[in-house]
């Protein structure tokens, strides 16, 4: 039998090999007469756009996390190469790996966490901090399913919030009161010791009724905001939130010209909607930031817990905070929603419905939360990759993006396509090899995965 520290060994001489394939490219194969040897692979910050940020982005960083021109630059880069770095580990790590997360103002230092302390030589060689935990990511998972289900069933209006801490290595019930709290865990059938509670007087609402990133008019009565311009097919239309309207409602735009149709809309559940707009709106991949100006889109690969993230919305203008959590579920008035991701970004009535951003990578669009921006608060968004992958979307970016495509004739199921949305561990081919995701993200079409080892990784 081979020993843990044995497999340890391995994983981290394995990890090493790939963490060189992040940096270069694989030599070319011998021949009579070899061609040029291939330049270096871009690196996760060059691919994500995380080295080039805009000026408006680096100016919000700065006064909302208090950081330093250069600061907010290294924090950029050192999050989008976590990223790439997280992935390459929840792959190799398996049922073990048990999520992983960024600290520090700057240094975005990466903590992956496991559940078998051999696995903690890979995780070093990675350049990460190594945390040996109870329960792997499934488990937590399969906790907070439960409470899910159990949220369909009944109402739960005393426990709004709950959600996989991986920081903490538990599934954490936001409640008004911890008997509150424990009534929901016997009610899904779990024990005390399978979740924490963390007792808060906040609900949650949804932010809608008044301006958001840019505005619009449902029906000529209610107003969200756009949050990123998307098509489908021909069609050209934009991102948003489920609440803001019904398949069939009419919107018109800020300058009270008609605009569009909802399309799709799903509330509660998930809180997501697209508008398809007529032609005399065209999509862009701009967001609105701070004093008129923009930024544009390139991706929307998922960031990390813990990495930073900033918000557009006409009510309180460009925001940023950071990223506490992934899959958070909230119980709105109207009904929960699973799916979402809780930030410290404040936000307003009135923002509902605009962009999330980290650098240039779309994260998702606003849905809700508690507080204000004069005392701070806490804001959910809607992830926008499973927006576009279950209303099939292309998002709008800088770059040339091809729409989603069917594998042409002869090739693989499997086959890579740019328009697609991939999540992190799915396998596909291209060019005769194989390639496991390492992030999740909508593919663009100058990110194949020959090229983008930032986002793929060669098996």
């Amino acid at each position: 039998m081979v020993g843990r520290h044995a497999t340890g060994r391995r994983r981290a001489a394995a990890l090493t090999a790939l963490g060189a394939l992040v940096l270069t490219a694989a030599p070319a194969a011998a021949s009579a007469a070899p061609p040029p040897a291939p330049g270096p692979l871009p690196g996760a910050a060059r691919t994500l756009g995380a080295d080039r940020p805009p000026a408006q982005l680096l100016r919000a960083l700065q006064r909302d996390l208090k950081l330093t021109p250069q600061q907010a630059a290294a924090r950029l880069v050192n999050e989008a190469e976590a990223g790439t770095r997280a992935g390459l580990l929840r792959n190799t790590l398996g049922e073990h790996f048990a999520g992983a997360w960024v600290s520090g103002a700057t240094s975005a230092e990466l903590t992956v966490a496991t559940t078998d302390a051999a696995d903690v030589p890979a995780i070093e060689a990675q350049g990460a901090k190594a945390a040996v935990v109870g329960r792997g990511l499934s488990r937590l998972r399969a906790v907070k399913a439960r409470l899910d289900s159990t949220a369909r069933r009944v109402q739960t209006p005393d426990t709004p919030v709950w959600y996989i801490d991986v920081r903490t290595n538990r599934v954490v019930v936001q409640a008004v009161s911890e008997p509150a709290a424990a009534a929901f865990v016997r009610e899904a059938g779990l024990k005390d010791g399978d979740v924490g509670v963390r007792v808060s007087a906040n609900r949650p609402r949804v932010l809608d009724d008044v301006v958001g990133g840019d505005p619009y008019y449902i029906d000529d009565k209610a107003r969200c905001s756009v949050g990123f311009s998307v098509t489908k097919g021909q069609q050209q239309g934009f991102a948003t939130a489920g609440h803001c309207g019904r398949p069939g409602a009419r919107t018109t735009g800020y300058n009270q010209v008609a605009q569009g149709t909802f399309q799709g809309s799903v509330f509660p559940g998930k809180d997501m909607a697209w508008v398809g707009v007529n032609s005399a709106w065209t999509a862009t991949p701009d967001v609105k930031a701070a004093g008129g100006r923009k930024v544009q889109v390139a991706g929307s690969v998922q960031a990390l817990v813990g990495a930073s993230v900033c918000r557009s919305g006409s009510t309180t203008g460009w925001r940023c905070g950071t990223i506490e959590q992934h899959d958070t579920s909230v119980s709105y008035a109207q009904g929960t929603v699973d799916g979402l991701t809780e930030t410290t970004v404040c936000a307003e009535p009135g923002d509902s419905g605009g962009p999330f951003v980290t650098g240039v990578q779309a994260q998702g669009v606003t849905s809700g939360g508690s507080g204000d921006c004069t005392s701070g608060g806490t804001t959910y968004y809607q992830p926008v990759n499973p927006l576009l992958g279950d209303f099939g979307l292309t998002l709008k970016t800088a770059s040339a993006q091809a729409a989603p495509s069917a594998p042409h004739s002869g090739a693989a199921a499997d086959a890579w396509a740019a328009g697609r949305v991939y999540e992190a561990g799915t396998t596909v081919t291209h060019g005769g090899a194989r390639y496991q995701c390492l992030q999740d993200h909508q593919a663009q079409g100058a990110w194949a995965p020959d090229g983008t080892p930032a986002l793929w990784q060669r098996l």
